[in-house]
């Protein structure tokens, strides 16, 4: 109780505040443009968490460099539960990976984790003109013609970066990335043509994928989706070290109050138990988590080592 008091007041926060808290709405910040996987589980379970809270929980996006920009102001935030942030692999394992003694944060140290809201495939896809029907002869044409077709990601040092550089490392392939900030912006432009492959989260692609604007050739995920029973998993393809999929979960500022991280992934908890939440996810092709605050910083640490290793082993320069 001591040690807990001690933090809270360390935080500007007393007990008795966190008691009663949330008194007035909370801010969001998603480090991505609207649109995209990040910034779509994050509105469908923090809208359900505000009926719990009994406050709206904003959702405000603070896109640019990668996740960076929106991940920093989170970092800086007042610990006091009234600016959150939703944690990426891109935010905190990915661009501290590729940009070593280069970041305005640490992710490992500056946040503390809630919990993990949902876990989601990647997909790669294709726009409908691409001259390629399956995975197999997706990765032919890039071989035979290197530099010549464009990728877009989230940004600069994101995960759906890493993702396009550690497929194209492991299958021997050339293609051009094309930065966006945000995967929302990179899939508009991928329906539109501007650029033929996105490496993506399913989440911001789904509505694509059904409609018949993208190809998906092949998903990151443990089995086939029951949506998109017909795409194969990078697995069954050959390439089970692409098979990773992503999580997005909560981050409160370092600092803040026990008692109030414990009222939030209470309340986010009960928003992931919301049958028309899981349905919700569910059709964006993401699998709600809920766990504690202690295995979501597991499992930010494995992702964290995960992707220093793929930079390190690849060589690979995200500038």
């Amino acid at each position: 109780m001591a040690l807990a008091a001690g933090v809270a007041s360390i935080g500007g926060v007393g007990v008795a505040v966190a008691a009663d808290y949330p008194q007035q709405s909370i801010r969001v910040i998603v480090p991505f443009a609207p649109g995209g996987s990040t910034d779509i589980v994050a509105r469908i379970v923090t809208q359900r968490m505000s009926q719990e809270l009994g406050q709206t929980m904003v959702v405000e996006n603070k896109g640019g460099a990668g996740g960076a920009i929106g991940a920093a102001e989170a970092a800086r935030a007042k610990p006091d539960g009234y600016t959150l942030s939703i944690a990426t692999v891109s935010t905190l394992a990915v661009l501290p990976a590729c940009r070593p003694g280069d970041m305005p944060y640490d992710a490992l140290t500056d946040f503390v984790p809630v919990t993990n809201f949902a876990n989601v495939p990647n997909v790669i896809e294709v726009n409908p003109k691409f001259p390629a029907k399956d995975f197999k002869e997706f990765v032919k044409v890039l071989k035979d013609n290197p530099g010549k077709y464009s990728h877009g990601s989230s940004g600069t040092c994101s995960v759906l970066h890493l993702f396009g550089e550690a497929f194209k490392l492991a299958t021997g392939t050339d293609a051009v990335h094309v930065p966006y900030k945000g995967s929302g912006p990179a899939v508009t432009d991928a329906v539109g043509g501007q650029i033929e492959i996105m490496f993506d989260n399913l989440p911001s692609s789904m509505p694509q994928i059904q409609a018949g604007n993208l190809r998906a050739l092949a998903v990151a995920w443990p089995e086939r989706l029951a949506n998109l029973k017909d795409v194969p998993t990078l697995a069954e393809v050959g390439y089970p070290q692409l098979n990773q999929p992503a999580w997005y979960g909560l981050l409160a500022p370092k600092g803040t109050p026990p008692e109030i991280v414990k009222k939030l992934r209470d309340a986010a908890v009960v928003a992931l138990k919301d049958p028309k939440v899981i349905e919700t996810l569910e059709k964006q092709g993401a699998a709600p988590s809920g766990n504690t605050s202690e295995e979501f910083a597991k499992e930010i640490k494995t992702q964290y080592d995960w992707a220093k290793d793929v930079v390190a082993k690849g060589n690979i320069q995200l500038k």
